[in-house]
């Protein structure tokens, strides 16, 4: 799908910043994962620039009720083959045998521990979310049982106490709030009619027209939407240390460094000159 524009209701206030983005996606998502080193590059760079929220879009319900007619998917075993094909076309580590090992049923349960980390700040949900991708896509855990979405949540209170509360995870996990926190997300998916993820919209702040990206994109579209919406956007920052890097963001994959080290071959071009 072609970058497209699209009226965005605006449906909450949002932070400041130039650039909102709302970025659909989901836990068991293989090309949410595949685009981390773009998306975090993009975030890097324009640090200060780009508001960002996650949506958890509800991927799979359960299997009785999914069906992918485009990857001709149905059940478990059909999803290995699309894992692997997102490993091999992104170069991210991606462990494709949890569908023949230990499949999840439904990605429900960890769309849902997500909103309940949200409960505390929108930074420990981004922190909870890329430690429960890690435990699917890097260590072939079934993130769809209870037991492995606590464990994630206790491992981050260990790495970092002060931002991720363990007792009052454990609260909100599964809470009325947390749910309706999550429905919340659903009716958004729904009424921007997003069938895909990732997805991601990006506006600038205050205005209603923006535009939407969706599916897995080289780190140069996602740059071209954001340039799309405000022209005027610098980079503020690259790297050339990749220690400095790993250092930002806590732990890194080799693909997301290399991603980063690209920086001098991507300057942005403005697309209105």
């Amino acid at each position: 799908m072609n970058l497209k524009e699209s009226k965005l209701k605006k449906t909450e206030k949002q932070e400041a910043g130039s650039v909102e983005v709302e970025y659909y996606t989901d836990p068991l998502c293989c090309w949410s994962w595949a685009m981390e080193p773009q998306w975090r590059r993009l975030r890097f760079e324009y640090k200060g620039n780009v508001k960002w929220r996650y949506r958890m879009g509800g991927l799979i319900a359960n299997w009785d009720a999914f069906s992918d007619p485009i990857n001709n998917i149905n059940r478990p075993l059909q999803m290995g083959p699309l894992w692997m094909e997102a490993k091999y076309k992104s170069g991210m580590p991606i462990h494709d045998r949890v569908w023949y090992e230990n499949p999840p049923a439904s990605s429900y349960p960890a769309c849902m521990a997500v909103k309940a980390a949200e409960l505390q700040s929108p930074v420990a949900a981004e922190n909870y979310l890329r430690k429960v991708r890690e435990a699917v896509m890097l260590h072939g855990k079934n993130i769809a049982q209870r037991e492995v979405l606590l464990q994630v949540g206790k491992e981050l209170s260990e790495i970092s106490p002060d931002l991720f509360n363990i007792e009052k995870f454990e609260q909100d996990f599964g809470s009325e709030e947390a749910r309706k926190a999550f429905e919340q997300d659903l009716m958004q998916v729904r009424l921007h009619n997003i069938s895909r993820f990732p997805t991601l919209t990006m506006r600038r702040e205050g205005e209603e027209i923006g535009v939407m990206l969706t599916g897995y994109r080289p780190y140069e579209a996602l740059q071209q939407a954001l340039l799309q919406v405000a022209p005027e956007l610098q980079p503020v920052q690259h790297t050339t240390d990749e220690m400095e890097y790993r250092r930002y963001w806590g732990s890194a994959t080799e693909r997301e460094v290399r991603e980063a080290l690209r920086h001098e071959r991507t300057e942005p071009r403005n697309q209105n000159k």
